[in-house]
């Protein structure tokens, strides 16, 4: 069945014939993944994760896929994205941002496969030897000050020289002055454990009105923060500004935005020092180019949010080699169960603190059907508003 036009001729790849969707159930979240096939027998493979709707973003792909996909050339990405976004009227949003997002890495490694070429090399080529990353995930259990400063020393012992953090309980739109206090206490106990040259990042996950907000920003002032991440809801974006103006530490935000429409308010209103697209997110390689090019014209750099799976650190590797104004890039592997990494074979590792420079051609992953099967989906994830939540315990 073919859906879209073929009068011109194919490229390298050939035409895409079938694409199907994979599970991967851990005990944080299920991730999920498209594997892209051709009639020249390659296939291409992208993440397509969703925190809590992992089956609604499989079967829009598979439906995406024979309405935009199949017959098409992967190397017509513009076309494509173009089709997929406007041809189902997205709007923006989660689950079809995220689609697109997983096709258009699928399509990159598809490209690269056939031109036997790291996918990076289709974005830019490299403008850097390797990428910095930073440790997320890695202060799961009780909150207080002796446990959060002991494994941040664990978590530096093996290379990163940079930390992100959300120090605060379950508070939403205002904390407690008990509870104002402890996450202040446990920021100070990190920074002490780490010393002045590690980069500490505070995570506020989009949840504080603005007193609030206005108070942290105070009360986090003494500890040299590299970025306080989301501080307000997305839903007050006028108010970044205004926070940004009296905070003595960058303000950065932007992961819950799907493509370069939902970012123009951000860029208009100068919302946040550093903007953090994730490749999962955001519309893939096509669409964080062109946002980091935004980013870079109102003076802002990038930092890409990555809270998925190894095979989207490794295509954030490809994604952001070639951007200039590029900081640093999140990472959760160091959270993950080793067999995870099996399901994605290839995925790049992290070496004291640095992915290197990918060498296989497209992203250099495989999915491994048998991992998968032996590792359904298991229906878990962090809920925010259930007691307790803040320790993040997988068990």
């Amino acid at each position: 069945m073919l859906t879209v036009n073929t009068s011109r001729p194919a490229g390298p790849a050939g035409r895409i014939t079938r694409v199907e969707t994979l599970v991967l159930g851990t005990a944080w979240r299920d991730f999920g993944y498209v594997r892209i096939h051709t009639d020249e027998g390659l296939s291409g493979v992208g993440e397509i994760t969703h925190p809590y709707r992992v089956r609604e973003t499989c079967e829009l792909a598979e439906a995406m896929g024979r309405r935009h996909l199949i017959g098409a050339d992967p190397f017509d990405v513009e076309e494509l994205w173009l089709r997929m976004y406007q041809g189902d009227f997205l709007r923006g949003g989660d689950i079809g941002g995220i689609v697109v997002s997983g096709v258009d890495q699928a399509l990159y490694d598809l490209m690269g496969k056939a031109l036997d070429v790291p996918a990076y090399r289709l974005t830019g080529g490299a403008t850097r030897d390797r990428v910095r990353v930073y440790a997320n995930g890695w202060y799961t259990g009780e909150r207080d000050p002796e446990t959060f400063a002991a494994k941040a020393r664990e978590t530096v012992a093996k290379g990163y020289t940079a930390l992100k953090f959300d120090p605060f309980g379950a508070g939403l739109h205002h904390l407690e002055k008990a509870e104002l206090r402890r996450s202040v206490a446990l920021v100070a106990a990190v920074r002490e454990a780490v010393g002045p040259d590690i980069d500490l990042f505070v995570e506020g996950h989009a949840r504080f009105a603005m007193g609030t907000a206005r108070r942290l920003v105070h009360e986090l002032a003494p500890f040299d923060l590299g970025w306080f991440e989301e501080p307000l809801p997305w839903t007050h974006i006028e108010r970044y500004a205004e926070l940004r103006q009296i905070a003595p530490f960058p303000i950065s935000g932007g992961e819950h935005f799907h493509n370069r429409y939902e970012y123009k308010q951000l860029f208009a209103g100068n919302a946040v020092d550093i903007v953090q697209p994730d490749l999962s997110m955001v519309g893939g390689f096509t669409e964080i180019r062109k946002i980091a090019a935004q980013a870079d014209a109102h003076g802002m750099t990038v930092a890409p949010h990555n809270s998925n799976s190894p095979l989207c650190t490794t295509a954030s590797v490809h994604a952001v080699l070639g951007i200039t104004n590029f900081q640093i890039l999140e990472t959760f592997d160091g959270l993950l169960e080793p067999y995870v990494f099996e399901a994605v074979k290839g995925a790049l590792p992290v070496v004291d603190g640095h992915i290197g420079l990918p060498t296989g051609p497209g992203l250099g992953i495989e999915l491994v059907d048998e991992v998968f099967a032996a590792n359904p989906p298991s229906h878990r994830f962090w809920n925010m508003f259930a007691p307790g939540w803040e320790k993040r315990n997988r068990t």
